[in-house]
């Protein structure tokens, strides 16, 4: 019992924490306008919800410029974005194609390279084909630019067909506010979320553009770790973006969740033992805590279970006992006349 009340201690603690800081975020962010910036998505087919997803975005921010980065022999992809086009006529929509990178190459950071060095100086917005812009979470990213050099979003995910889809939904629903927003009242922000992120073209070619990276196996977390070094500084905005990740069933959601474990682990050994140590108590005790707490009531309710038990097999073997008592009495005051027990005197 003790554990499972630290266990709510600390979440009650995560929850201050993430709706404090909240609170002094801007609830209402100065309107900002598309013009100038430039949403860069790399594609890829497979999911049944992309034509739907990207055609959010650009419903939502008709007067932004959109670059669409497809492979070359991503049939599906080049399909969606052709009927978009045409769907969608008077917003400047470019498809870009390239082949598959080199061995050893992030394809996501191959294509945005190359998006980077074919558009206009201005801002540029990171997004992936999963996610859905809205007006109020772009507003707050470009708004965030003037506080720093690289703003990112909170995802959120929509509910899914099935069991696999809902799970991740959920995992990532209860945790999103409650992971990014409470270190950030003692630390900066550690990382980015790579699904939707925004920084000036000037930023980004101090930083040597995407290519540096090139290597990296996180490109969130590469990118994050550049603007860090040439010391610019991460806001993180606490409005979400919708994102939509189809999981065909739970051996794909067992594989998306090792992925991100893995990043955690790799986000954990580029930094201090203070900051780990934080995150520690912040993300990995709270569920350990429950656990514990989880099997101690358990393991108390039967042990309760047993001792109970135990008292109704004594009290039903000492009513047997006076049963037979009883019994014996009622067999002896039933003797031939004039006999007598020495263990017992029958009523006349």
């Amino acid at each position: 019992m003790t554990t499972l009340i630290i266990y709510v201690v600390v979440l009650v603690l995560k929850a201050w924490g993430a709706l404090a800081y909240a609170r002094r975020y801007p609830s209402s962010p100065p309107r900002a306008g598309a013009l100038g910036v430039t949403i860069c998505q790399p594609i890829l087919s497979g999911d049944p919800d992309l034509e739907a997803a990207l055609a959010s975005t650009v419903d939502a921010l008709p007067e932004a410029t959109y670059l669409w980065l497809i492979d070359d022999d991503d049939v599906e992809a080049r399909r969606v974005t052709g009927h978009l086009v045409s769907r969608f006529p008077s917003c400047a929509i470019r498809i870009l194609t390239y082949p598959a990178p080199p061995e050893g190459v992030n394809p996501k950071l191959f294509k945005l390279e190359a998006a980077y060095l074919s558009m206009p100086p201005g801002i540029l917005l990171v997004l992936d084909d999963d996610t859905r812009l809205g007006r109020a979470g772009f507003e707050a990213l470009i708004s965030a630019l003037s506080m720093g050099e690289l703003a990112t979003g909170l995802p959120f995910y929509r509910e899914a067909d099935n069991t696999a889809g809902n799970l991740l939904a959920q995992f990532v629903n209860n945790n999103a506010a409650l992971t990014y927003l409470p270190l950030l009242n003692l630390a900066a922000p550690v990382s980015i979320n790579g699904m939707c992120y925004a920084l000036r073209t000037e930023t980004l070619r101090d930083l040597g553009g995407f290519s540096p990276l090139f290597r990296h196996l996180t490109d969130d977390l590469a990118v994050a770790d550049a603007v860090r070094k040439t010391g610019g500084r991460i806001i993180q905005t606490p409005f979400p973006q919708e994102v939509a990740t189809t999981m065909r069933d739970l051996r794909q959601y067992i594989a998306q969740m090792h992925r991100w474990y893995v990043f955690a682990l790799l986000l954990m050994r580029r930094r201090g033992v203070v900051l780990n140590l934080l995150m520690i108590v912040f993300y990995a005790v709270p569920p350990l805590l429950l656990w514990i707490g989880v099997v101690e009531t358990v393991i108390s309710r039967s042990m309760q279970t047993s001792a109970v038990g135990q008292a109704l097999k004594r009290s039903r073997f000492r009513h047997s006992e006076c049963d037979e008592r009883s019994r014996t009495s009622q067999s002896m005051c039933h003797l031939r006349p004039g006999a007598r027990s020495r263990f017992l005197r029958c009523p006349a």
